[in-house]
């Protein structure tokens, strides 16, 4: 089928050149784009999913208060406006155990809903119901739409091929490596060009200040003897960009030696020119995301000859793939946050390269597994070298010495408490990558020796980056339903407008509550007044003067066509949020919580001093304490 070959193969080479945190967000977005185009997509429930509750009115009350959170009914009962909904919400109300069932199931999102709805409603329907009761497992639920839509393969990124993007390049087409933290592709790129021949044809250049005549004058002759020339760093060469740019647009096959490329290095950096960008063949370098992808990562680098080299062959294996599994617990940690790592390191591959170099050396050198010294220079010099936190360093010891000992060599050893992973039989390189298949994709906690609940926070957090991503690539169109974009945001904005608070007068507050040395508390209310006061202030202005450019009485700057995507999208806006407080909630919520925080201080002023304060109320918490 021509089709799905030409959608595998743009998601393959656009895949190469993403971060693994866009993977996800680019098959999904490519999923939905050929749903879009073959019309299954309803807009309005496209933009629930992205956006979330866009009205706090609901019509029931909440049938669960003591698990159900109210943000969860307000995504119910809005939920239940959309015209294939319709009585959701107060099917929810009646059949509240069956829910609480699907709520606490850790497999929600492949479980059958409850009632009528399983059948009723689609794939991508039911992934709106996921999104009102359990976002930590959105990510899931996405993996599993695109699965049964497109394929699996669409939802496994393949591995970092230099060899395969090497195919792709010509001498007027550059090699690109985005790269991120503690990433260096130098030496996969020396060890490439041994196997193509062209170790006494390399040359390559460290950009930085004053370099950019001598990668000219280089680049020139590389491109008459058809060498191969690396530019590092080119993010660090601003000043030099629009030359490269210019010399890149002037490359001519005619002139060019065939055998000629140009290798560039460079972090994700606005400066870097866009015409090269686009023509270039673009590889991002970084761990691969999930355990399973991270250990067949590792592998791709042996064979079976490597394998065979050592003198311990069968120990060499058993602990190549301790050691490998070890990194990925190293690197995947990183994603929990302060329960992984108390400080975010980067590890590299070239501590993992350092490792399995140095066991083969012990290996070689020994009759017997020297374990303790393989501990001690993996975990303390190799790896610890990173570690500044005496904690994490307790930590890394703790897990390597579960990895690398006499019972890890035993086929079956479980690596964790989650039966898939464990120490593989002895067996070829292809029977190992066999093997991984077999793997979830997606890794329980458990399987890094955290509890369950440890990945609720980190998954919710992916979430909301996901769909922010999504909703800042969408067309300007209309919700569906007849009603257009502009009408919404005009909607929005007149019922944010009429809730705003009207700020208060400082003379008269300072009046009833002045600055005393026997009341310190009168202190912080005038602060507080002060502060709210520049935000609602800020609110009505914004408000009032963005429905007067849809309507085109004043022009719509910048800064106002953002403050209208916010309100579209259910987002707090960025020239509201430098002016308020912490806060993670959407639109709707965020605005309901300032109405409760302006009260409360208003019966302050109006009442007196209350009697217990709501801490989490005040802008500036730390004046009270």
């Amino acid at each position: 089928n021509v089709n799905e070959f030409f959608t595998y193969s743009l998601y393959k080479n656009i895949c190469r050149g993403l971060f693994e945190r866009d993977k996800l967000l680019f098959s999904f977005t490519l999923c939905i784009k050929l749903m879009q185009g073959d019309d299954r997509i309803d807009a309005q429930e496209w933009r629930f999913l992205l956006a979330g509750a866009t009205s706090p009115e609901t019509a029931l009350p909440n049938p669960a208060t003591d698990w159900l959170v109210e943000s969860s009914w307000l995504d119910i009962s809005d939920l239940a406006k959309v015209k294939a909904f319709r009585g959701f919400d107060q099917s929810f109300a009646d059949n509240v155990h069956e829910w609480r069932a699907y709520f606490d199931s850790l497999s929600c999102y492949k479980d059958a809903l409850p009632g009528e709805w399983n059948e009723k409603l689609d794939l991508l329907q039911k992934l709106l119901v996921l999104r009102c009761l359990r976002q930590d497992m959105i990510q899931w639920g996405i993996m599993a739409f695109v699965t049964a839509e497109m394929d699996v393969k669409f939802i496994e990124p393949p591995t970092f091929n230099l060899p395969l993007a090497f195919q792709d390049a010509t001498s007027v087409v550059p090699l690109l490596f985005v790269l991120s933290s503690g990433v260096d592709p130098t030496m996969s790129w020396i060890e490439f060009a041994k196997e193509m021949g062209f170790e006494e044809r390399l040359d390559s250049i460290s950009l930085g200040q004053g370099q950019g005549p001598i990668a000219e004058r280089k680049m020139t002759l590389a491109s008459k003897t058809g060498a191969w020339l690396l530019l590092q760093n080119c993010h660090l060469a601003v000043s030099w960009m629009p030359k490269m740019e210019a010399l890149v647009e002037n490359f001519d096959p005619a002139v060019l030696h065939p055998d000629f490329r140009l290798w560039l290095t460079a972090m994700p950096s606005p400066k870097f020119p866009v015409a090269v960008l686009q023509n270039a063949v673009k590889m991002t370098l970084e761990p691969p995301k999930g355990l399973k992808a991270n250990v067949t990562g590792s592998f791709a680098a042996f064979s079976d000859d490597f394998f065979a080299e050592c003198k311990q062959e069968v120990a060499f294996k058993k602990l190549c793939f301790s050691l490998c599994w070890f990194h990925a617990v190293m690197q995947e940690r990183r994603k929990f946050g302060p329960l992984g790592w108390n400080i975010a390191y980067d590890f590299s591959s070239s501590d993992r390269d350092c490792c399995i170099k140095q066991l083969r050396v012990f290996l070689d050198k020994y009759d017997v597994v020297p374990y303790k010294v393989i501990v001690e220079l993996s975990g303390d010099v190799n790896y610890g070298g990173r570690i500044t936190d005496d904690w994490d360093r307790r930590c890394m010891n703790t897990l390597l010495e579960e990895y690398v000992c006499v019972a890890a060599m035993a086929p079956g050893y479980q690596f964790s408490a989650d039966k898939s992973y464990v120490q593989p039989e002895v067996g070829t390189h292809s029977e190992y990558n066999d093997c991984f298949k077999a793997w979830p994709i997606q890794p329980h906690p458990e399987a890094f020796g955290l509890h369950e609940n440890a990945d609720i926070t980190c998954a919710q957090n992916e979430v909301k980056v996901l769909f922010d991503s999504v909703l800042a690539l969408q067309p300007r169109v209309s919700t569906g339903g007849g009603v257009s974009r502009e009408d919404t945001i005009d909607k929005a904005a007149e019922t944010i407008l009429d809730k705003t608070p009207v700020p208060w007068l400082m003379l008269d507050i300072q009046k009833s509550f002045p600055v005393m040395h026997e009341n310190s508390l009168n202190t912080v209310l005038q602060q507080e007044c002060l502060r709210y006061n520049k935000l609602l202030v800020e609110m009505r202005s914004t408000l009032s003067n963005v429905r007067k450019a849809l309507k085109g009485i004043v022009v719509m700057s910048a800064e106002l066509d953002s403050l209208a995507t916010n309100l579209f999208n259910n987002q707090v806006p960025g020239m509201w949020e430098s002016k308020a407080y912490p806060s993670l909630k959407p639109l709707v919520l965020w605005m309901d919580d300032l109405i409760k925080r302006c009260a409360f201080i208003q019966d302050w002023i109006d009442n007196g001093m209350p009697i217990t304060f709501w801490i989490s109320g005040f802008f500036f918490p730390q004046a009270f304490l």
